[in-house]
């Protein structure tokens, strides 16, 4: 099922960051996508390879029956039928059944690195920008932290942020998934970087949507 967020969700998780940020100099922003990638090459890919693989068959079984097959109606019902699985491949989540485990990790992971770097969260002034990021199609929650805190925050804090947010989406709580990662990572804003009236808040507190 798809996640989606409500008006309601959305003002949630801003109101999560904002009372976050509010105990803390450090910038926390969420950011949801839909899918790291189109993976419009392994589409392409499956449905020759299946096309290919049907005409051989059909090729097989016409020849078994004492049929003749014109070279050039196999050839083109191949890629009439590769079309068709194209299209349907790209119309639905199935092409997510074809994609590597490691190659959906990778593209997940790149794009929660450009998120990053978009929002501008390696320019705060301090270096305490913090990324939620998960992405539904692969399954992937990463937590980014930028060296002013990643350094001073032991990784299985930010693994266990992690594995929380995964769990939340797996079953249909990211919301509060959500809510509950910003209340983490501005626990650990806080103790180490502390309020600071002369710098406002520098990033709009909201879940972005891609």
């Amino acid at each position: 099922m798809a996640l989606r967020f409500t008006p309601d969700d959305h003002a949630r998780i801003a109101s999560a960051i904002a009372a976050a940020e509010r105990q803390t100099s450090g910038e926390i922003y969420a950011v949801f996508a839909r899918s790291s990638d189109d993976y419009r090459f392994v589409a392409a890919s499956v449905a020759l390879a299946l096309s290919l693989a049907l005409g051989w068959v059909a090729t097989v079984i016409a020849s078994l029956a004492g049929l003749a097959v014109p070279a050039l109606a196999v050839e083109t019902a191949q890629l009439v039928g590769a079309a068709l699985l194209f299209a349907l491949l790209r119309s639905s989540q199935l092409t997510m059944l074809f994609v590597p485990p490691a190659l959906a990790r990778m593209r997940a992971a790149r794009l929660a690195r450009a998120q990053f770097l978009a929002h501008n969260l390696h320019r705060t002034p301090e270096r305490t920008g913090v990324l939620l990021f998960v992405s539904e199609a692969e399954h992937y929650a990463e937590v980014i932290a930028d060296e002013g805190i990643a350094s001073a925050v032991d990784p299985s804090e930010w693994e266990a942020i992690v594995a929380h947010l995964t769990e939340a989406a797996r079953e249909d709580r990211l919301v509060e998934g959500f809510e509950q990662a910003v209340g983490r990572c501005g626990a650990q804003l806080a103790t180490r970087f502390p309020p600071d009236p002369e710098r406002p808040n520098a990033l709009p507190d909201r879940l972005v949507e891609i």
